[in-house]
């Protein structure tokens, strides 16, 4: 008898955890909603606080300040307990947050849960992507990874502009117990699906500082700083600049680029198992060329709308390839500190590139963010170009990623 269909057979990849991919990829999405969710509800959230509008857009600061510095204190922590637990203990931080939100009539009890929602979303980012990757086989990491990150991108495609409607037609306190109840529904979710991991055992854990050095990391680590500083400097003035390119409506940039960065995440799934490195200079050199030509020809709408559309594909492929590499780098094991190291590094690159592009606008306008981006995101592109043999090979064998990193325990 034939062997060949066995073969055939087992030579199959191992089919994706599905369910337990996609509640781990909503955990993200009600986290990115219960961030930014405020951002577009000032008018309405101010008078019920009796605060003034800027105010409201603390909340959404002081979310993101305590997830910068909870990620690597409360990873470290908690290390040592059993995964699933602690990360149905975030969910349930966000639910209770949001709760509090939705029923509070003091800003500073509202500001306090805000916080708390910060903490608990530092400790979710640090696990969520090193929880995917431990969930499948090595050869199957990067696919899985995509998966759980593309609940960001949905959240910021869709989510945050469905969620500001659905406040705007039933009331932003409602808005807010929806997304609470909608936690709740996760974590029952990720409690039936998402299978438990044990905790890192008290002798085999690596201290953060060696984490921090182990081959690799500082190549992903700068790769993830310079091309968020040379991503906000331009995101984030996206409307004064439309406007002094003279291209009409900033709603419409925005939506060509969420859009654009749902498409980019799932093309970056079809490739990241095989060709990352090739995957992530591509998206590098397309997110720099876009600023070229914004640069020299933001003045021609069609023009702006097609680059636009580049630097959203480009740029939602671009976070699942260097997690990816992160985890390839620090292995699964150490996966969630590595992760707190890159969130605590992600959240200054978003506030550098806000300062700068900030400062730029205000001394040299809008026409000079493009060019102020463009070096950061070369230089992130020179670093993955030099870290071939380090962080970024060429392709993802399998005998590569599952092999121990020196420094961490067999």
């Amino acid at each position: 008898m034939s062997l060949s269909p066995l073969v055939k057979a087992t030579s199959l990849p191992a089919p994706l955890p599905w369910s337990g991919l996609l509640a781990l990829s909503t955990a993200a999405f009600t986290a990115v909603l219960t961030e930014l969710l405020p951002a577009g509800l000032l008018p309405r959230m101010a008078p019920a606080l009796g605060v003034p509008e800027a105010r409201i857009g603390f909340l959404v600061t002081a979310y993101a300040v305590a997830s910068f510095a909870a990620a690597i204190p409360v990873t470290a922590l908690v290390r040592g307990l059993p995964r699933r637990p602690v990360l149905m203990g975030a969910l349930l931080g966000f639910a209770a947050s949001n709760a509090v939100v939705a029923l509070s009539s003091s800003y500073t009890l509202t500001f306090a849960a805000r916080v708390l929602a910060g903490v608990m979303g530092g400790t979710l980012w640090a696990m969520l992507a090193g929880y995917g990757a431990r969930m499948v086989p090595a050869e199957r990491r990067g696919r899985a990874i995509a998966v759980v990150l593309a609940g960001i991108t949905l959240a910021l495609a869709a989510g945050v502009p469905a969620g500001t409607a659905l406040a705007e037609a039933v009331g932003w306190r409602p808005a807010f117990g929806l997304l609470s109840l909608a936690g709740l529904g996760v974590l029952g979710w990720v409690w039936w699906r998402v299978p438990g991991f044990p905790g890192e055992a008290r002798g085999g854990r690596v201290p953060v500082a060696r984490v921090a050095v182990l081959p690799g990391l500082p190549a992903v680590l700068a790769v993830t700083l310079f091309l968020l500083l040379g991503h906000q400097v331009m995101y984030t003035y996206v409307a004064p600049f439309s406007a002094w390119a003279g291209c009409g409506p900033t709603g419409l940039v925005l939506l060509v680029f969420g859009a654009a960065t749902v498409a980019g995440i799932w093309v970056t799934g079809l490739v990241v198992d095989h060709r990352p490195r090739l995957a992530l200079l591509t998206a590098l050199a397309l997110c720099a060329g876009v600023m070229v030509v914004l640069g020299r020809w933001a003045g021609e709408p069609v023009v702006l709308l097609g680059a636009v559309a580049l630097w959203g594909v480009a740029f939602g492929g671009a976070p699942t390839l260097i997690q990816t590499a992160l985890v390839d780098a620090s292995g699964p094991a150490a996966a969630d500190v590595a992760t707190s190291l890159q969130a605590t590094v992600y959240n200054a690159g978003i506030a550098g590139g806000s300062l700068t592009g900030g400062l730029v606008l205000e001394g040299a306008g809008a026409g000079a963010l493009p060019w102020t981006a463009l070096p950061l995101l070369v230089a992130a592109l020179a670093v993955v170009a030099g870290a071939r043999h380090t962080a970024f090979p060429g392709r993802r064998e399998h005998d590569q990623v599952t092999r121990p990193r020196p420094g961490l325990p067999r």
